[in-house]
């Protein structure tokens, strides 16, 4: 029995399905009651404002809460520091620039990001490994048709795995400052979103009809 051993191969760039980003709310204060009141005064602001976009939010999370005292010569505390982390994940584009600047537009707020990602049970994985199982069958064909030879049975197909082959680069960098130091509303912001490269592979075993090496 003649194998051939193949692998195929697909890469494709598609449009991004959402967009990720951090927004990041601080306060500091000598007094610790006053950190932790202005904390949850501009935490709460933020999910008011977050519920007002929520037909375009996918989800979000608070990823982080840290509070620390200041120490100034061994235990003498100066001053007491607070933040809170929330991810955001938005699916309307559209919106992503308008939400992203009336956050940065909040006291003490930084707003990072965004990435932009697939979802994870996207259907441009399922194609992309059917377009590499494709591959692999025209390959072997291939193989087959120069030896003078025809593909006759599949023997065995693994999936190495599919994946995004480039980290996702945050576009939008931070905004720190206040409401009423820059005065008025947000301005618009027009972001374009970065196309993901998805790549997929598999490797293939086939049983060929004898060879004509002559």
């Amino acid at each position: 029995m003649t194998t051939v051993a193949v692998r195929g191969e697909w890469v494709q760039e598609v449009e991004p399905e959402l967009a990720e980003f951090r927004v990041v709310v601080t306060a500091r204060d000598k007094d610790r009651q006053t950190t932790l009141t202005r904390l949850r005064e501009r935490t709460d602001a933020l999910r008011q404002l977050l519920d007002r976009h929520a037909e375009a939010v996918e989800r979000r999370e608070t990823s982080g809460l840290y509070v620390h005292p200041e120490t100034k010569r061994g235990e003498k505390v100066t001053a007491y520091h607070g933040s809170v982390t929330t991810t955001v994940v938005v699916h309307d584009f559209a919106a992503l620039g308008e939400l992203m600047l009336s956050l940065a537009d909040q006291d003490q707020t930084q707003v990072h990001g965004p990435t932009w990602t697939l979802r994870p049970d996207s259907p441009v994985y399922r194609e992309a490994r059917k377009a590499a199982i494709g591959e692999a069958i025209a390959r072997a064909k291939e193989y087959a048709a120069t030896l003078g030879a025809q593909v006759t049975e599949l023997l065995e197909l693994s999936d190495p795995g599919v994946g995004r082959s480039s980290e996702p680069t945050p576009m939008f960098q931070s905004f720190y400052g206040s409401a009423k130091a820059r005065g008025g509303g947000a301005p618009d912001l027009q972001l374009d979103p970065e196309r993901q490269r998805v790549t997929a592979a598999v490797e293939a075993r086939f049983t060929i009809t004898a060879p004509d090496l002559g």
